[in-house]
């Protein structure tokens, strides 16, 4: 494996021997729920030693229908995650639609992600590199994973190098995504830090997400695994208190308290994995 990049998140290492996590709701949602989303997270994470990031899209624009819940409004889920970083000392991350959007990103976030369907629009990555915050480029689901050096090029060729590569599955056939576990070789091979999105992996496109048939929660235990044998430096996860009332991928998000045992596997996994890697 390449030696890897240290990708520096507040007091996180990204890229370093120790797994990191980054969690939280699909969307942000009512501010009770998000404190408290961050509060179990941050208590499971202290007893797991486990780093943590918390997630939340302030805005979500690439929903299925102009129907289906985006979110408070950028400016408003800005807002929140803020309060959030600031009272539970996390860093946090939220995505990006629009170029428009990164100098208020920037003013909050301590990593700036790019949506898969997005990772190779220039100008988007262009605006978010400039920012000299931490990027986190997720991998399109139509491009071949050795072709994932392409945007994080982009963002080299505009002056940041901090860059982190999420894995979040292929589009096979219709509506279905497979984790192939050959990509985890090739974005390892980057020498950038690979992240694994665990539960957006199993979401079935097409389906609405409170269906209980828009998710395959059952591969969650295999997949993840998988990606942490295979020597991922990050997972990605979904939680919230009750995901089937999510107002954003209720069928594959996991339940914020049952995050330390499906971590705990993991942990012990990525200790083999590191002992194997030395």
């Amino acid at each position: 494996m390449k030696r890897k990049k240290i990708v520096q998140v507040k007091n996180i290492s990204c890229g370093s021997e120790k797994l990191f996590l980054i969690a939280g709701p699909c969307v942000v949602e009512e501010e009770s729920l998000m404190m408290k989303t961050a509060e179990v997270l941050k208590e499971t994470c202290e007893r797991l030693d486990l780093p943590l990031i918390y997630k939340s899209s302030a805005e979500k624009d690439n929903r299925s229908t102009s129907q289906n819940y985006r979110g408070p409004g950028f400016e408003e889920g800005l807002k929140l995650l803020g309060r959030i970083k600031k009272e539970f000392d996390l860093p946090v991350i939220s995505d990006v639609h629009f170029s428009e959007q990164v100098p208020a990103a920037a003013e909050v976030l301590d990593v700036i992600q790019i949506p898969a369907y997005l990772c190779m629009q220039t100008s988007l990555i262009e605006a978010a590199a400039k920012t000299g915050k931490v990027i986190n480029i997720k991998h399109g689901q139509f491009l071949a994973p050795d072709n994932m050096m392409k945007p994080a090029q982009k963002a080299i060729d505009f002056g940041n190098d901090r860059i982190l590569l999420t894995e979040r599955g292929y589009t096979f056939g219709y509506n279905d995504l497979i984790v192939d576990p050959r990509s985890f070789y090739h974005l390892n091979q980057t020498g950038f830090p690979v992240i694994f999105d665990i539960t957006h992996s199993v979401r079935r496109y097409g389906i609405p997400s409170a269906d209980p048939r828009g998710g395959s929660r059952e591969f969650l235990p295999t997949l993840s695994r998988a990606g942490v044998a295979a020597g991922v430096d990050g997972i990605f996860i979904e939680a919230h208190p009750e995901p089937e009332k999510a107002l954003c991928d209720a069928s594959s998000m996991l339940n914020v308290y049952d995050v330390e045992d499906f971590v705990r596997p993991l942990l012990d996994i990525h200790e083999i994995e590191v002992k194997q890697r030395r």
